[in-house]
């Protein structure tokens, strides 16, 4: 399947490089594998030189996961979320925690632009789905810090991105790398940002998704593991994040990821799913850092129509979950550490050379020497 070693542009993925990895990948190997979700971008790029702030240079955007769709935004998803470090913002969670669910599309940007992205949401809704704007709207946006290669105190994302990322989103093999709110982030000081992956879990009969997304702005070099393997430490050279007059602190960044899949669960087996996103996370190298906001979300689009809040008398009187028993939750508890690793490793392999304001550089994976450093080690890369 060329999607799943190539993104629709082209660019490698973790598996074009041979990279040994466990778990059987969906038909895009990505969160859209999960009947129903769409992704979209809304990609800024604009400018080089030094940084003039409200002017640019910009690299930065606007992610948009849709969980049913366009057309099945009114139809709530069984929810939960997690926070392993709490130095981030994710939006609308303590209405997921109250009530277990989530409608609205989620969004993810860049840190500075929460509250325009906020109101972007708010603002498709209402145009496209005014029944909807008549009652209160807490949409999911959360954030990675982009500063070191975007004017990210100008106001260069709108209302009008967050409503254009809505817009693109389509089912499918998508785009990976610097596109959307992973436009101008890193990841193990290599150029990181938007990754996917998906594995699939038979279940009796059955055959269900797990889907994960991540926007990758998180990790120090030393850190960073493939397969097993500690490549970090023998991928020293060219790192102008760490070397640079300590921009940041090594480890520093953020990282949001979302965590799909249609297989029936209730919206406290979701946060379980959620809470096993870090063990996928340190398979890549991270100890999580205390600079780092590290916030996941998980949903199912199992049980369409169950979990509708309905005003007043006028509602069903109960309602039903379908769901995987707790103690089969193991098989979806792999999927989910699977593919999180995977995802962050398709956001660095997916990826090029980025120079951003004041000429700041955030070098690409040097994807031939990672596969001489996995040979060297013993695993026999399979290049496709």
């Amino acid at each position: 399947m060329t999607s799943a070693i190539r993104t629709p542009a082209g660019l490698p993925r973790a598996r074009a490089l041979g990279i040994p990895l466990d778990g059987t990948p969906g038909e895009w190997n990505a969160i859209t594998d999960v009947p129903g979700v769409e992704v979209g971008y809304a990609t800024l790029i604009e400018g080089d030189g030094p940084l003039h702030p409200g002017r640019g240079p910009v690299r930065t955007g606007v992610t948009a996961i849709l969980p049913r769709g366009r057309d099945g935004v009114a139809d709530p998803c069984a929810a939960g979320w997690f926070s392993l470090n709490g130095n981030g913002e994710m939006t609308g969670t303590a209405w997921i925690e109250e009530t277990g669910s989530l409608t609205l599309p989620v969004a993810i940007t860049n840190t500075h632009a929460i509250g325009t992205v906020h109101r972007g949401l708010i603002d498709w809704v209402v145009e496209n789905r005014p029944e909807l704007g008549r009652e209160w709207l807490l949409p999911v946006v959360a954030e990675t810090w982009d500063g070191y290669l975007n004017d990210i105190n100008g106001a260069h994302v709108r209302t009008t991105h967050a409503a254009a990322a809505v817009d693109a989103a389509r089912s499918g093999p998508i785009e990976e790398g610097s596109v959307g709110g992973g436009t101008g982030m890193n990841c193990y000081a290599f150029k990181g940002g938007s990754g996917t992956a998906s594995r699939v879990v038979a279940y009796e009969s059955d055959r269900y998704a797990v889907g994960v997304f991540v926007q990758a702005n998180f990790g120090s070099r030393r850190e960073l593991v493939v397969a097993g393997v500690p490549v970090g430490a023998h991928l020293p050279a060219d790192n102008p994040m760490e070397d640079a007059d300590r921009f940041a602190a090594p480890g520093a960044g953020s990282v949001i990821v979302v965590v799909a899949t249609d297989a029936p669960l209730l919206p406290g087996q979701c946060t379980a799913l959620a809470r096993r996103v870090p063990l996928g996370l340190a398979r890549t190298g991270t100890t999580g850092s205390h600079f780092s906001g590290d916030l996941f979300l998980a949903f199912s689009t199992a049980n369409p129509g169950a979990l509708t809040s309905t005003m007043g008398s006028g509602g069903a009187a109960y309602e039903q979950l379908r769901f995987v028993p707790w103690g089969r939750m193991d098989p979806f508890y792999e999927a989910t550490v699977q593919a999180t690793e995977e995802a962050v490793l398709n956001a660095l392999t997916a990826n090029a050379d980025m120079t951003g304001r004041d000429g700041h550089r955030s070098p690409a994976l040097p994807r031939d020497r990672l596969t001489e450093l996995l040979r060297e080690s013993g695993l026999r890369p399979d290049h496709r």
